[in-house]
């Protein structure tokens, strides 16, 4: 007998609304927790596949597409990974992490929009200052994708960045390789940078009044208040920036990036039981390499999943330098050059346009337009809608 398959959506259609009326949210929180309720549900329509051979029929109903929802985000990541596939080098690839330390938690959940864009933005001055400084032996620009996470296992708030960039600058027309295997840079001085220029951006936005002070928060918007929270920071365990060894080639990037762009807080694989008010799930501890289960108070977990529900057009993917939009295109073509590499073949504007049943096919090799009973071929056809009175 299989085991009852759990949904964070679940969750939401027994205690969302009870949620929502102890604890009232913005309007974009309501708005994601409402679109993943009704993901692939009557609510948001959709057309019957019928089978003519035997008979099979299937709603098939739409998706809410919400970058939050657990069940939109499969063929989302697969697009976005389909277009980087012309972006990798073949060149080894690193992988390092920028974390925020814990003190400042409270706060950058009154100020995503603007302590986030911090993140992303001391990261890059970081990894840029450190690429032009002669005393590392590269003297260019780097590249890099920077993944935004704001959760750990247990869904808790830990606002961390995963930047994935390649072995090497571009200098002109060249492409310098760092002298050094393990990383480019030594890490513990590139913790010491990025949190010595995340407290001088930070200050500067609290002396400009562009910091929001709420709730228990208010005593921080006094000056000495404020300072003394900086200098809590200055621990350098509280910035953890570490990086792990190369990959092996750009299939292995590819891989590794497809765990982290499109995730999000909790997968619905991870809901383990919902009953009595209470929801279990599954959580790794990555040191010991073990599972274990969490069990919270329905409200408790709903209260954690909408920590991570992030502003509306904030962007959590971004990429710098020599990836960026503004320059990648030339950039790279200057890099494949310098390294021999051939360029990507150019997408040809004579293919057909690819149906979505094709996409879907391409790219997680499920066939939805098969019958699963006789594997014949499935029609498409209105949704029956049952007679309104007048």
């Amino acid at each position: 007998m299989s085991r009852p398959r759990f949904e964070a959506a679940d969750v939401l259609r027994e205690y969302g609304d009870a949620f929502l009326a102890a604890h009232p949210q913005p309007p974009h929180v309501c708005s994601a927790l409402n679109l993943i309720r009704i993901c692939r549900t009557a609510a948001l329509d959709g057309h019957l596949d019928r089978c003519p051979g035997c008979g099979f029929e299937r709603p098939s109903y739409n998706s809410c597409r919400n970058r939050h929802c657990p069940k939109c985000q499969t063929t989302a990541k697969q697009e976005w990974l389909e277009k980087r596939k012309a972006d990798l080098l073949d060149v080894p690839y690193f992988h390092c992490v920028f974390t925020l330390p814990h003190e400042l938690n409270p706060l950058i959940l009154q100020n995503k929009r603007l302590m986030l864009g911090l993140l992303f933005r001391s990261a890059n001055e970081t990894l840029a200052g450190f690429a032009r400084h002669p005393k590392w032996k590269l003297e260019g620009q780097p590249g890099f994708i920077a993944v935004l996470h704001t959760w750990n296992q247990e869904l808790r708030d830990h606002f961390h960045l995963h930047i994935i960039l390649p072995a090497g600058v571009l200098r002109g027309t060249e492409f310098i390789h760092p002298p050094q295997a393990r990383f480019l840079f030594p890490v513990r001085a590139l913790g010491n940078v990025f949190a010595a220029k995340y407290r001088d951006h930070l200050l500067r936005v609290f002396k400009a009044g562009k910091l929001e002070f709420h709730g228990q928060l208010v005593p921080l918007a006094d000056p000495p208040a404020f300072k003394h929270l900086l200098n809590s920071t200055q621990k350098k365990k509280s910035w953890n920036v570490y990086a792990k060894r190369p990959f092996g080639g750009p299939a292995q990037v590819l891989d590794y990036l497809g765990r982290y762009t499109h995730r999000v807080a909790i997968s619905n694989h991870r809901i383990k039981s919902i009953a009595h008010d209470k929801v279990t799930f599954t959580a790794k501890n990555r040191k010991k390499n073990k599972t274990y289960l969490v069990t919270l108070d329905a409200f408790e977990f709903l209260r954690r999943f909408t920590l991570h529900i992030l502003p509306p057009n904030f962007m959590k993917i971004r990429c710098f330098g020599f990836l960026a939009n503004t320059n990648k295109r030339g950039a790279l073509i200057t890099i494949r050059s310098a390294l021999g590499m051939q360029p990507p073949p150019e997408p040809s504007d004579d293919e057909p346009k690819e149906t979505t049943p094709e996409k879907i096919l391409r790219l997680t090799g499920l066939d939805v337009t098969r019958c699963p009973k006789c594997k014949g071929k499935l029609v498409a056809c209105p949704l029956p809608h049952p007679e309104r009175p007048p």
